[in-house]
């Protein structure tokens, strides 16, 4: 999830665009009073606030807008969405339409440091759905070009201190992959880890924050022993709860085994993506994923925007 730090506009093109604080989007055609808006397909320009913060460390004097973009925001890193990808800011749609852009002619930035960040760093959307839109919105990467892939992204982290070593071989990922696959998910990625929570930490909020995942599926690290820490890792990182999907698996193993209580798996949102702990048996990740995989869908459909608003124009 990002944050809108500026809305910027100008009234001539060639010219830095300065913060208005807030500004209409219209549909099918940018932001109102802005010289860049039209009938095409680089209606609205966004940069990631990141992007501009590491160019000013190298001593780069800008403010937001010096760089064309009409947008700001925290927290996205625009280059690593395809073309397609929609984000949606309250009832504003945008739909990204191109990654950067060839620099016909080097901008004052340019002259002074001998780099843009712009041409490499800029993304440009078309305005699918209008609105106002104001500092401190919150948009969110709500969808990406069902051209590329209608299938949810599911990425898979196993805790285990002894796999991790190579002391033993993880067998409840594949156990994963394979149940995603035959529900119509596709793997996006795999991480080992130890039993460490700050590393759990860091690999959920990299792969939630750079919209990498569509949902994160854990195994290991939620019985009792000390090493065990996946739980708080996720808590650590969650935005939001989801109580009622870790109270359905333990529903379920509890009618195999009492064991089940034991188990301390929860689930949570960060952003745009779900996360799913998992136990560490090969068999009781069957057992729950099972019984869970395809209510899942829709909830995906719901956190990432394509049931609901996102739907919209």
């Amino acid at each position: 999830m990002g944050k809108v730090l500026a809305v910027c506009t100008s009234s001539e093109k060639g010219t830095p665009k300065r913060s208005a604080g807030s500004a209409e989007l219209v549909t099918g055609f940018g932001l109102a009073g802005d010289a860049h808006a039209g009938d095409w397909h680089r209606q609205i320009s966004l940069l990631s606030f990141q992007k501009i913060e590491d160019f000013r460390a190298k001593g780069a004097k800008v403010e937001f807008g010096d760089f064309g973009e009409n947008l700001v925001i925290d927290n996205i890193d625009f280059i690593k969405l395809p073309v397609g990808t929609a984000l949606k800011c309250g009832n504003v749609i945008l739909e990204i339409t191109q990654i950067g852009k060839e620099c016909h002619s080097h901008c004052a930035i340019y002259n002074q440091m001998g780099d843009c960040i712009m041409p490499r760093e800029g993304v440009f959307a078309k305005v699918v759905n209008g609105g106002l839109i104001n500092v401190g919105d919150e948009m969110i990467v709500c969808r990406s070009d069902k051209s590329q892939s209608d299938k949810y992204r599911v990425w898979i982290i196993t805790a285990s201190d002894k796999g991790f070593k190579g002391e033993r071989e993880d067998l409840s990922a594949p156990v994963i992959s394979k149940i995603i696959s035959d529900s119509g998910y596709t793997e996006a990625g795999y991480t080992l880890l130890a039993d460490e929570q700050a590393k759990i930490e860091n690999e959920l909020k990299r792969i939630c924050d750079s919209n990498l995942a569509d949902l994160i599926l854990t195994t290991g690290g939620t019985g009792l022993s000390p090493r065990d820490c996946m739980p708080e890792a996720t808590m650590a990182i969650a935005q939001r709860f989801v109580p009622g999907i870790a109270e359905a698996m333990r529903s379920v193993s509890l009618r195999i085994t009492k064991r089940a209580m034991l188990s301390r798996g929860i689930a949570v949102i960060r952003g745009s993506t779900l996360i799913i702990n998992l136990p560490g048996s090969p068999k009781a990740v069957k057992e729950n994923l099972e019984f869970i995989i395809e209510e899942l869908l829709h909830g995906l459909d719901i956190l990432t925007g394509r049931s609901g608003d996102c739907a919209a124009g």
